[in-house]
């Protein structure tokens, strides 16, 4: 039987205290329910990988230790888990033991001393100036035939990289939000945080062309989400990443290029025309500087490339 649209995966059931650190993330630190998910993962892979070790399911929190952490770090290697994936695990038990240790559940924290494995530096996919241009081509021919289908997937894609939006925030979206006569949006992002991104000119059309095909599905007119389905209730994730992605494979990008890769080039042809690194900070919603320097990583990069290929002296 095929799963409704939106449905999510059963949770692992996790032992004591997990759920109520679960709740400490939602309630306390307002992490989006995407981030609390993950975590509820990770903290169920230390428990298969700490059952296995101890060899009885009878263990304690207490019971662990430092060495025993090293140990699943190199069990999820043995996995294949990259080292991006290995590093975001031991964060998430990081936080969850500061939490076991704040509560007085534990006397120590086993964490404490812990590094976490050195990242791969992996450049952010992006597509080039072209693609992007191909890309907007065929989703505006597609909106020329008015349809539900080919106006959404438009206004997705000019707030993708328009705007530079996150899937989740983009998910998240409603109309009471949008400001269609200042030309800008306000953006709830991670940890719940505010900001204001300004909307293109293009992108402020397309929502226009778009609302009336949204009214058409039953959807309030002045507020709820911004994307719909055709029952008029909010567009999963999940059919958001389908409609972007049929539209890139269409254009023929290949497949390391996904809808966050939609960010990924805002940032970078911002800064490869010239934008201030801070606006580009402030505009992507980051939390630290660092994270949105990595864009200048990947401009150098290019930089040299077109240095390589085409100085006179190889």
């Amino acid at each position: 039987m095929k799963e409704p649209d939106g449905a999510a995966a059963p949770r692992p059931a996790l032992r004591e205290h997990g759920e109520a650190f679960l709740r400490h993330l939602a309630d306390e630190r307002q992490l989006s329910p995407h981030t609390v998910t993950a975590y509820r993962r990770d903290l169920a892979d230390l428990e298969e990988f700490l059952t296995g070790y101890y060899g009885t399911p009878d263990w304690e929190w207490l019971h662990v230790d430092r060495l025993t952490l090293r140990s699943f770090l190199g069990w999820g290697r043995r996995k294949g888990l990259a080292r991006r994936t290995l590093a975001r695990k031991l964060s998430a038990v990081r936080s969850f033991f500061r939490f076991l240790h704040r509560d007085g559940i534990l006397d120590r924290n086993p964490t404490r001393a812990m590094r976490a494995p050195r990242k791969e530096h992996r450049l952010p996919a992006h597509i080039r100036a072209r693609g992007v241009e191909a890309l907007f081509e065929l989703a505006e021919a597609r909106a020329q035939e008015n349809s539900l289908k080919g106006a959404r997937t438009l206004v997705a894609l000019e707030l993708l990289y328009g705007s530079g939006l996150r899937l989740g925030e983009l998910h998240g979206l409603n109309l009471e939000t949008l400001d269609l006569v200042g030309d800008q949006v306000k953006v709830k992002g991670k940890g719940q945080k505010d900001r204001i991104v300004p909307l293109t000119r293009a992108a402020v059309t397309a929502i226009r062309r778009y609302l009336p095909r949204r009214e058409e599905t039953g959807a309030e007119p002045d507020r709820g989400p911004v994307l719909v389905n055709q029952s008029g209730g909010r567009l999963s994730r999940r059919s958001i990443q389908r409609m972007v992605q049929e539209l890139l494979e269409s254009c023929g990008e290949d497949g390391q290029v996904s809808v966050h890769s939609l960010r990924h080039s805002f940032a970078t042809h911002l800064l490869d025309a010239g934008a201030d690194l801070m606006a580009v900070k402030e505009l992507l919603g980051h939390a630290s500087l660092s994270t949105t320097q990595i864009y200048t990583h990947t401009s150098k990069e290019r930089l040299k490339k077109v240095y390589r290929d085409a100085h006179p002296r190889p």
